[in-house]
Parts: C-alpha cells; sequence; structure tokens
C-alpha cells in the first residue's frame, strides 16, 4: 500500500505543479487585462476622434465610438473569466481532487483513469484531462455505481462500460494523506472525517461526500417541478445548492447565476449558505425571502406582518378571546380554496364592484369616484378586463387635459409665476425658447409669452396627478379587498364548498387590520394576488430557475402565486413535512399535493430518508419524536446520548446551562445554541444567562449573520441551521405541552450535529414519554 500511496503521490505532485504554472500564467494574464481595462478607460475619449460637421464624420465618429466599447467589453469580460478560473485553481490548491473512478467503455478494451474534483484541469499540452469537474457527464458514475455494469448520459447519447474500482482520495495542501478502494457509493471514512467535523459560520460544498440520492437531486433535468421531502440533516439544502452549481456548469451559454433565485427562510440563513457556490468558482444566485418580496410589493401601502411575528402570535397568544378565529384565518387563507375564492371574486368584477378614488387637484374634486365607476362599466364589455381599465385610464387623462386648460387663466397660476426665483424663472425662459426652435447662441432673442408660461406652471403641477394616473392609483385596491370581507354572507357566492363557521369574526378581523393601515401576513400573498389580478400579472420571465427551501413552511396559496410570478422557471421545492411549524401546515397535508402546480407529467418527487447531520444517538432520540419516525435513517456515527435533567425552578436552570457551556467550551465546540420555544421566551433566557456567559448573543428575525460561537435563538429561527451542541432552554410539558408544538420541539432538537442536552424545570414533555421509557434519552 505505502508503493501505491507514493505513486499516487508522485501524481499528485504532477497536478500541483500543472496548476501552479496555470496560477502563474493567469495572475500574469490577469494583471495585463487589468492594466489594459484602466488604460482604454483612462484613454478612452483620446483614441475616439469626436467629429459631427458632416454626415459621414458624425459615422465615423459613431464607429470609433463603437470599437472601443467593443474592445473594453472584450477586455473586462475576458479579465472576469481569468479572474473567477485564478480563484478556482488557488481552491484546488487545497484539494486538486477527491475521487477516482477506472472505467472500460463498451466496445473498447482501454481502462481510463477518471480523476474527479471541484473543477477541470487539462495537462500542459490541452489534450488529456489531469481532473475532471464534478458535474461532467461521466462523474456521475463516481456518485451512482457500485464497481460493475455502468452508464452515465452524453449529449451525443448515454455511454455504456463497466466500472473498474472506484477510490476514494483525502488530500490536503498537495499532501495525499489516505486513500481508499470502495465498492460503496462513497466510503463512509471521508465521510465520518466530514461530519465529525466541527461548525463554523457558513455551510460548505459536499461535492467529495455526494450520496447517490443527493445525486439524483444535482443532476435531475425532467419536468417543471422537483419535489424533495427529507429528513432533518438529510442534505436537502447543500445538494439544492450544489445543483444550482451543475445548472449553471451544464446550461453555461444559456443560464447564468442572475437568472436563479433561492428563496430561504430569513437572511441569517443566505447568510449561512453564502459561501458553498463561490466554493464552487460559481456566482452566488439571488438570494431573498418571501417577506422581502412582499415588503418590497406592499410595505408603502400597509404595515406588513412577518411571517415570525405571525407565529410568535400563535405561539404565545393563546388566551387571546380572537385567537381562535386568527387561528382559523390563518388556514384558510393559505388554502388553494382560498386562492380560487380570490380569483371568482375578481371575475364578479367585470360586472359590478369596483371602486376607484376620486381625483382631485388643489382641493377641488375633477372627477368623482363615482363617475369612475359609471364610466368603466358603461364601457364596452366583450374588452378584456385589463383593456377596459387602459381605456378608462386614456378617458381620465383627457379630463385632466381639459381641466388644465380651464386652470391656466385661474389667479394662482399668476401668483405661482410672480413667487418663482431667478434661477426657476430662467429654466423655464430655456426651456420655452428652445421649445420655439431657439438655438443656444440667439436665445436672448426670445420674448417670454406669459400664457406659455402659465401653461408650463400648470403642466408641472399636474404633473405628479398625470404620473399616479398613468399607474392606475385610482384603483382603490384596498377598498376592493375590504368589500371582499364586509358582508360575510357573499362569500358563498364565490366558494364551491362552505367558508368557515368562524368567517364573520374573520372578516371583523380583517378589516380592523385594514383600516389601521396593516396587513396579516396571512393576507400579504391574497392581496398582491387581487392587486395583480385587476392591474396586471408583474411576471419576471427573466428568472430560468427557483428554489424553494423549507417549502413546508409556505402555503398552497403562495405556491399558485410563485407559479404565476415566474411562469419561465422551473422549481426546485425543498422541506420536510415533520419541521412544519407554521398554523397553516396542515392545510399542505404533504408535499405530493403540490403536484397538481404542474401537473403528474411535470413534477418529480424524491424522498431522503437518510439523515447525516448528527450522532446516531441523537438521530434515534429525535425521529421518536414525530409520526412516521421509524422511516428516517440514521448515519452510522457514534456520539453521546442525549441527556435530560429535570430542575425545580428558572434558578436552577440558568446556573445549570452557565456550566453546561463552560464544559462544552471547554471540549472546543464552536457553536452552540441555546434554543427557545419563541423570541419572547429568547429575551427572558438572554437577559437571565448574559451577565454569565461570555459573548453571548441573541439571534432575532431582523438578524443578517449567522453568528459563531454561543447563541440563544427561538425555535423557528434555527430552521436550516445546525450546531455543534443544542440546548433545548425549557422541555417542560408548560412549554411544550401542546401536540401542536411536537415539529417545533422536534425542529429544535435536529439541530444537533455531536451533542444534545435538554433541560425541564418541572414536569417534562409528553413528547419525552416514550423516549424516556425505551430508553433513548439519559435522564
Amino acid at each position: 500500500m505505502n508503493s501505491e500511496l507514493q505513486q499516487e503521490q508522485k501524481r499528485v505532485d504532477i497536478v500541483m505543479g500543472t496548476i501552479k504554472e496555470n496560477i502563474s500564467r493567469l495572475e500574469e494574464e490577469t494583471a495585463n487585462r487589468r492594466n489594459e481595462v484602466v488604460q482604454i478607460r483612462k484613454h478612452f475619449w483620446d483614441e475616439v476622434k469626436v467629429n459631427t460637421d458632416t454626415f459621414d464624420d458624425y459615422l465615423e465618429t459613431i464607429i470609433g465610438l463603437r470599437q472601443e466599447a467593443q474592445a473594453l467589453s472584450v477586455n473586462q469580460s475576458t479579465y472576469r473569466h481569468a479572474s473567477k478560473r485564478l480563484s478556482t485553481l488557488r481552491r484546488m490548491q487545497e484539494i486538486p481532487y477527491f475521487g477516482r473512478i477506472d472505467f472500460i467503455e463498451e466496445g473498447t478494451s482501454n481502462q481510463k483513469q477518471i480523476y474527479i474534483g471541484i473543477s477541470s484541469l487539462s495537462d500542459p499540452s490541452g489534450e488529456d484531462f489531469l481532473i475532471y469537474d464534478w458535474r461532467a457527464p461521466v462523474s456521475s458514475v463516481y456518485y451512482d455505481y457500485q464497481p460493475g455494469p455502468a452508464m452515465y448520459p452524453t449529449p451525443e447519447g448515454t455511454i455504456r462500460g463497466k466500472l473498474e474500482k472506484k477510490w476514494q482520495y483525502l488530500i490536503r495542501g498537495g499532501v495525499l494523506q489516505s486513500l481508499f478502494d470502495t465498492s460503496l457509493t462513497i466510503g463512509d471514512e471521508i465521510l465520518q472525517q466530514v461530519l465529525g467535523k466541527g461548525t463554523d459560520k457558513h455551510m460548505h460544498n459536499i461535492v467529495a461526500t455526494i450520496q447517490q440520492e443527493q445525486n439524483r437531486i444535482i443532476r435531475h433535468d425532467r419536468g417543471k417541478l422537483l419535489i424533495v421531502h427529507g429528513a432533518a440533516g438529510s442534505g436537502k439544502t447543500s445538494a439544492a445548492l450544489q445543483r444550482i452549481a451543475y445548472l449553471l456548469y451544464k446550461y453555461r451559454e444559456n443560464l447564468n447565476a442572475e437568472q436563479i433565485i433561492l428563496f430561504s427562510p430569513n437572511s441569517m440563513f443566505n447568510s449561512y449558505v453564502s459561501n458553498v457556490l463561490p466554493e464552487l468558482g460559481e456566482e452566488n444566485m439571488q438570494q431573498v425571502t418571501f417577506q422581502e418580496y412582499l415588503d418590497h410589493r406592499l410595505s408603502k401601502e400597509f404595515q406588513v406582518e412577518n411571517p415570525y411575528e405571525q407565529l410568535e402570535y400563535v405561539l404565545t397568544a393563546v388566551n387571546t378571546p380572537s385567537y381562535r378565529s386568527r387561528v382559523v384565518s390563518i388556514r384558510f387563507k393559505a388554502t388553494t380554496r382560498f386562492f380560487e375564492a380570490i380569483k371568482s371574486y375578481w371575475e364578479s368584477l367585470e360586472l359590478s364592484g369596483m371602486v376607484f378614488k376620486g381625483i382631485s387637484f388643489r382641493g377641488k374634486t375633477i372627477i368623482t369616484s363615482k363617475q369612475l365607476a359609471e364610466k368603466f362599466y358603461s364601457s364596452d364589455t366583450s374588452l378584456h378586463f385589463h383593456s377596459r381599465l387602459e381605456k378608462l385610464k386614456d378617458w381620465l387623462l383627457k379630463q385632466i387635459d381639459e381641466a388644465e386648460k380651464l386652470e391656466r387663466t385661474k389667479p394662482w397660476v399668476q401668483e405661482e409665476i410672480e413667487l418663482l426665483s431667478n434661477e426657476d424663472y430662467h429654466k423655464a425662459y430655456t426651456y420655452l425658447a428652445e421649445k420655439r426652435g431657439f438655438k443656444r447662441e440667439s436665445i436672448h432673442d426670445y420674448e417670454i409669452e406669459p400664457k406659455a408660461l402659465a401653461s408650463l406652471i400648470v403642466r408641472q403641477k399636474l404633473k405628479p396627478l398625470r404620473k399616479k394616473i398613468k399607474a392606475f392609483r385610482f384603483v382603490n385596491i384596498k377598498e376592493i379587498y375590504k368589500q371582499f370581507y364586509t358582508d360575510p354572507i357573499k362569500i358563498n357566492l364565490w366558494m364551491d364548498l362552505q367558508a368557515p363557521e368562524d368567517w364573520p369574526d374573520i372578516c371583523l378581523l380583517t378589516v380592523k387590520m385594514l383600516d389601521e393601515g396593516k396587513l396579516f401576513y396571512e393576507d400579504a400573498t391574497p392581496f398582491l394576488l387581487m392587486k395583480e389580478l385587476i392591474l396586471g400579472f408583474q411576471t419576471n420571465t427573466s428568472i430560468k430557475h427557483i428554489v424553494v427551501d423549507e417549502a413546508q413552511d409556505y402555503s398552497p396559496f403562495q405556491f399558485e402565486f410563485l407559479k404565476r410570478l415566474f411562469p419561465a422557471a422551473k422549481m426546485t421545492v425543498l422541506g420536510d413535512f415533520n419541521q412544519a411549524i407554521f398554523a397553516h401546515a396542515r392545510e399542505m397535508v404533504d408535499f405530493h399535493s403540490l403536484t397538481s402546480l404542474y401537473g403528474p407529467d411535470e413534477t418529480e418527487v424524491i424522498n431522503m430518508a437518510r439523515s447525516y447531520r448528527s450522532t446516531k444517538p441523537i438521530i434515534e432520540f429525535t425521529r421518536r419524536l414525530v409520526p412516521n419516525g421509524e422511516r428516517i435513517i440514521p448515519f452510522e456515527r457514534s456520539g453521546e446520548q442525549p441527556e435530560l435533567k429535570q430542575l425545580n425552578n428558572r434558578e436552577e436552570l440558568h446556573s445549570c446551562i452557565v456550566s453546561k457551556v463552560a464544559d462544552l467550551r471547554s471540549q472546543g465546540l464552536n457553536s452552540i445554541a441555546i434554543i427557545c420555544k419563541t423570541a419572547e421566551e429568547s429575551i427572558c433566557a438572554y437577559e437571565a444567562l448574559s451577565s454569565s456567559i461570555d459573548e453571548v448573543k441573541l439571534l432575532k428575525s431582523s438578524s443578517i449573520e449567522y453568528e459563531q460561537g454561543v447563541v440563544i435563538v427561538p425555535s423557528y429561527l434555527s430552521k436550516g441551521i445546525e450546531f455543534d451542541a443544542v440546548i433545548i432552554y425549557d422541555a417542560s410539558e408548560n412549554v411544550y405541552g401542546d401536540e401542536s408544538l411536537r415539529r417545533a420541539f422536534y425542529t429544535a432538537c435536529t439541530r444537533a450535529m455531536h451533542y444534545l442536552q435538554l433541560y425541564s424545570v418541572g414536569e417534562p414533555s409528553p413528547f419525552l414519554r416514550n423516549v424516556l421509557r425505551e430508553g433513548f434519552i439519559q435522564a
């Protein structure tokens, strides 16, 4: 084996030498390109003779400008590509490759050795590959097959052959530390090493340890919708990010990072995953939360509740009078039934019900809301709804033109003229003179006309009003949406099925919020849908792919909306129904219900049952907390059994936590999360512990960056993130006693990679009874 290791090290040395040569060449090339770009920018106008005396001179000037601009563009593009390649090669200096397959193609007798890394690398002649990119078609054999018959797809067709052997390499900084001949998908040795490491503030790429089911996700390329339902810690998000890298590689001629959007659960999560694509030599895709999109569209009109405020209400306001109605409202407004009801209501507006804002100028009404409604409903009803609105807008602009003529002779106009500053008067004088055809050199010959100046003043004053009309701001969307709730009985006109019995109370709650200029989170998407249906959908056809992470947090209503918002995009949806902690989650039923979005022929569902994040004892514990938990398969990684400690009061609790954190820190654990049920409980915990635990941080829904060290965090903000150690702040019946909190409790416990400690002030949660009885937790 030593001789084999020496032989392989020689090859590593050759590859490292080639990488070093390429880096040296590219460093010189990027420096030269950078200087060229600087010089072109600096001397851009020196290279072009600007002459507009004749048409030919003008044409020559335009051609010169275009040539210089093109040269600048080519140099900038070349510089960007060279810089990107240089960055990748520098990463390859640390780990040039991680795997190898020995493959004999059908019809040949030559065994080809294919080495696999994060990017391809050719030998100095450029004829042979020293390393193949992990996304190359042939590399899929490494992830998908054991030694024996194997095949991989290419644009020219399927290549069949025999996989003789599969090797794994552990190379660090050009030194081959170990290699394994494995007949498994990916040998447990390297995966054990990767999973056994501590976390840091960023998620990293997993290309060296991609499992077969993850590879299916990464290379999936059929239909419009891919649904990935995976257990906590199964690598859903990691696989999705490698999938984006794969798509950018495969479709590099037609797809760029700007055409991909990741909808993530919160801004902190965006920071956590921001490192993965750059590690693979790709630019980051656009990242946004659904709330950020809602705020972008609605915050000028309303104070919009965010999903965490909604969840905090559901978790803490159980004893308030309107609680039941609010929870029913959240669930009902999440359904596709409600989506269809909103559409039916919009269709009814074809005949009656549109509400408009009257148009006023200087405190005087020009056109009343009633006149606008009469005009709208007296127009040609055979026209499309939006065409009728366009026609109304054009008519309204003509009425403004007529009003403008009447205003010109009114006393206020003369007063405005007299109050003009010298600067404003000069600007008006110049504008009117040029409008009459006076050249700059003879502009002083122009005599200003009082009527023209009056007309200009009135037109300028009416400009904001015209702008509002052109943007359809005379349509009163708020009142139209509110009207949906003003007569509770009317909903039966727009729905096939009966509305909830709490519907009258839901209507009162919704109208009250609207009157206060606020919007419940469950109303934000329905309101936006109503607005889009009336004014025309602001679709984005430039986006080619969207990824929705933590999909169980989205309602069927929101998925229908996203489909219409991005009509040209394919969709990858990731989630775990066991972590569906929002009140609307029961409306999802399961992710298979999403097949109706694009139909079964355009949809594929991949289930990921194996969990890699936590040690086997932690997974054995957590999978017993949820229904069908027996389907979750733990990865064979040893560790300590989770521990539960029952305490008498908060003073004991805080003393134990301080002691436990010190102990965990002494063991070298980098990230420790003290997970509370709610933000309210997190604040209380922080106030009690911050003076005793150095540098402890409180994470909030507004936190931008994921923090390392010791953090106190509400259960719902910990989703998607993992920690070396997790402390469940209070796992008592008093805190986690209601069955509706089971998934929130499960989510919190599954954040732990290596160590899980639970405390309970008083009687433990009923969720723990079975695991205590069966011995899957120390007490």
